[in-house]
C-alpha cells in the first residue's frame, strides 16, 4: 500500500483555531494555531502563550496552565521550551 492509498479517503483537514481576547482593546477573536506562541517554562510563572492583537496590534502575553499547554501542544502551537540550570 502506497502513502497516496492510505491517505486517499480522507477528507480534508479543518484548520485548528483557538479563541482569544485582547486585555488592551477588549477585541474578541479567533486566531489560528501559527498567531500563537506557547513558551513553557519550569514553573507556572515562566509558563505562558502570546500572540499580537489583530484589532490594535499589542503584544499579548497570558499564562497557561496544564490544560492550555494541552490544548494549545495538541492544536499545533509552535512551542519553546525553556530548560533551567540544574
Amino acid at each position: 500500500m502506497t502513502v497516496a492509498d492510505a491517505f486517499s479517503g480522507m477528507r480534508g483537514v479543518i484548520p485548528v483555531v483557538f479563541k482569544a481576547g485582547c486585555p488592551d482593546c477588549r477585541g474578541r477573536f479567533e486566531l489560528a494555531a501559527g498567531a500563537l506562541r506557547l513558551v513553557i517554562g519550569a514553573t507556572s510563572r515562566t509558563t505562558f502563550y502570546s500572540f499580537t492583537c489583530p484589532d490594535c496590534g499589542a503584544a499579548v502575553r497570558k499564562p497557561a496552565g496544564e490544560r492550555v499547554v494541552e490544548l494549545l501542544t495538541g492544536g499545533g502551537v509552535s512551542t519553546l521550551r525553556l530548560h533551567s540550570a540544574v
